[in-house]
């Protein structure tokens, strides 16, 4: 079986919806479906410098990726993605579609333009589609007159979760299967030894959260003496940031962009994640990832986290509230024996809940139903 894996978004840029698509098409070749995953890439050099302030990654996409054209920056339901809105790539999706002949072509973010706009439009094979993102998606409203009706052309629905449900099904009504994200789970982690440290992952945007934690961070170093690594955000702009908070470096590494294994890397030397984010996340897929590391979380009490987090697993705050944030940390880092159960606990939740193993199963299930 050979299946096409459609995203709206750039290779170039790490985000939770790449990162799925890189997951699954993993999963499912380990299951002897051949994939090839249509995507965007914008390429070093100066070019995407100008549209894209922050650093992606380098090099070229791996062997199954089929690059379509370069991305903008679109802001939507609170975040920034790097969106193919190229009139090109539409030339470029119909002469993939002809020359791969896919058996069955997923879509992640159907309703998202071009790529997925596109292919809706043109495949001929059975279409599954996966939906990620909730809350208002106010710009549904001009899309749905102009292309909503292609929705109807989906053979299967899925969400990542209630929440992603509920937001697709008020723009694409139909019946939805949710599917929660999957997770890397290293073959090994052990809680106990940690480095005295705790880590941040995530874009340098606004609904993450990293302004809050920064304010609480002097006095979680004057308290606990840990160090704070920030990966995932742009280097400058979190400087830039840490400038305007008038927040001092001393004792944070600032660290970019890093790899799948850079980050499991760093996630099984780290005490705990701390995901401060405040709001329109639909699935807590960062926790899940900690989780997957054994790592223990201080996260906010927001929907897409608590749906995953547990108080075995995590350690919740109210969002935006540094001071509760302070003692949630300190508190955790202070007592390690808890901190060791917890993430235990996170490792056997990740490893029952979010295996790639189970849920790539669970997608092959439905892409042979839907071929036969």
């Amino acid at each position: 079986m050979k299946v096409g894996i459609v995203v709206p978004y750039s290779w170039s840029f790490w985000g939770a919806v790449v990162e799925h698509a890189e997951l699954q098409a993993e999963a499912l070749r380990k299951l002897g479906i051949d994939t090839r995953t249509i995507i965007g890439n914008d390429p070093p050099g100066q070019f995407t410098r100008v549209l894209h302030p922050r650093v992606g990654r380098h090099g070229d996409p791996p062997d199954d990726v089929i690059p379509i054209g370069r991305s903008v920056i679109v802001p939507a339901n609170g975040t920034l993605p790097n969106i193919i809105l190229s009139p090109r790539s539409l030339f470029r999706i119909k002469a993939v579609l002809e020359r791969e002949r896919f058996d069955v072509v997923h879509l992640h973010e159907p309703m998202t333009p071009i790529p997925c706009i596109a292919t809706l439009a043109l495949a001929t094979s059975p279409m599954v589609a996966t939906h990620h993102a909730s809350g208002d998606l106010t710009w549904m409203k001009l899309a749905k007159p102009v292309w909503g009706f292609l929705g109807e052309r989906i053979d299967h629905r899925i969400a990542v979760s209630e929440q992603a449900r509920e937001t697709a099904e008020r723009w694409v009504p139909g019946e939805y299967e949710v599917i929660p994200n999957g997770v890397l789970i290293p073959p090994e982690a052990d809680p106990g030894g940690r480095e005295h440290k705790i880590l941040f992952a995530g874009r340098q945007e606004q609904r993450k959260g990293l302004h809050v934690l920064l304010r609480a961070w002097p006095e979680i170093r004057r308290r606990t003496g840990a160090t704070l690594r920030v990966a995932g955000a742009d280097p400058l702009a979190v400087r830039l940031l840490m400038s305007r908070l008038r927040v001092p470096e001393d004792g944070i590494d600032v660290l970019g962009f890093l790899s799948q294994d850079e980050l499991t890397a760093d996630l099984l030397a780290a005490k705990a994640l701390v995901a401060p984010s405040l709001g329109g996340e639909s699935f807590g897929m960062v926790l899940t990832r900690a989780f997957a590391c054994a790592t223990p979380v201080v996260a906010s009490d927001i929907s897409g986290y608590r749906d995953v987090a547990t108080h075995e697993t995590a350690v919740l705050f109210p969002p935006g509230d540094a001071e509760r944030l302070t003692d949630a940390v300190v508190e955790l880092l202070e007592d390690e024996e808890r901190r060791v159960a917890l993430g235990v606990r996170a490792r056997e939740l990740a490893v029952e809940r979010y295996s790639w193993d189970d849920i790539g199963r669970r997608l092959a299930g439905i892409y042979e139903r839907l071929a036969a």
